[in-house]
């Protein structure tokens, strides 16, 4: 049975739903891990994903070489990635969970842009209209001021946003050489141990078994993001499932209404339906897309 476009959007959104949901987990545990550097925390968190990593590559023993070209790609790859989840780490612990959530979700709006110039995607008006859409939601939710003691860690969050978003595109160009999933993650979490090893040889925190029992499981948790992520982009162009990315905005207020007792206000409400809004629509969008290309194609 053949894998239609269709077939492979849908199992793309389905992949990063699953990424959104590990990505809000892994967030939580992050924050409940407490007063700890962030090179620490990022070091458990990519230790814990190399392992998971290794264990499939010996499963489905894959044994992959990978030339000088997809070297660099798979260097990119995780060079933006790893200043992107530092990024995150830091907005994380100093910035309300929902606020650094939506400023590293800005990742798949940068995304597209990346995706454009670098995979010389064509994005129709369609798809830009959802995307814009999806940012004025999340702006709702972040509500922008001129309090200047949220500049930096704002400014850094949203840093982090771009840097994933790059990260993405160059794990899509990997998965269009046939690069498999689990060896890009499995690169991109030994590069993230190695950059942050050092740090953590000469300036460790002392843990208690609580912080380092979180800190494990946000390793767990950003196992399940990482590799739906990658496979998502594998199956699909960001243009027409990064917008499913803003689900990560719902799992998050319902981890933090349970974990943390935080209630949403009304403009955070408002952009949550301006989100999951513009995701049925462009769901419906790339439904009625896929059905024209496959009759085109009879």
């Amino acid at each position: 049975m053949s894998i239609t476009p269709s077939n492979r959007r849908i199992k793309g959104v389905l992949c990063i739903l699953c990424a959104a949901f590990g990505f809000a987990l892994m967030n939580m545990f992050v924050k409940l891990s407490g007063d700890l550097p962030t090179f620490q925390k990022a070091f458990f968190r990519n230790f814990i994903a190399f392992l998971v990593a290794l264990a499939l590559l010996k499963k489905e023993h894959v044994h992959y070489k990978f030339n000088k070209q997809e070297f660099w790609l798979l260097f990119l790859r995780s060079a933006f990635g790893t200043a992107g989840l530092l990024c995150n780490f830091y907005a994380v612990d100093h910035l309300v969970l929902a606020d650094a959530n939506m400023l590293n979700k800005l990742s798949p709006f940068f995304a597209i842009i990346f995706s454009y110039f670098l995979l010389k995607e064509k994005v129709t008006p369609m798809q830009v209209f959802a995307v814009l859409v999806a940012f004025a939601g999340s702006l709702c939710i972040i509500k922008p001021s001129f309090d200047f003691t949220k500049a930096m860690p704002a400014t850094i969050g949203l840093t982090g946003g771009i840097m994933a978003g790059a990260a993405y595109t160059f794990v899509r160009m990997l998965g269009q050489r046939g690069v498999p999933g689990p060896f890009i993650v499995a690169f991109f979490s030994a590069f993230s141990c190695l950059v942050t090893l050092p740090y953590l040889i000469f300036a460790h925190a002392p843990m208690s078994a609580y912080q380092l029992a979180m800190l494990l499981l946000a390793g767990v948790a950003a196992s399940l993001g990482q590799f739906g992520i990658t496979a998502a982009y594998k199956f699909a162009p960001a243009k027409e499932i990064s917008v499913f990315d803003y689900s990560q905005v719902v799992f998050s207020a319902v981890l933090g209404f349970f974990v943390f007792q935080q209630v949403p206000d009304g403009w955070s409400v408002l952009g949550y339906v301006m989100i999951i809004a513009i995701a049925i629509v462009m769901a419906v969008y790339n439904n009625r897309q896929g059905q024209k290309q496959t009759e085109k194609g009879k």
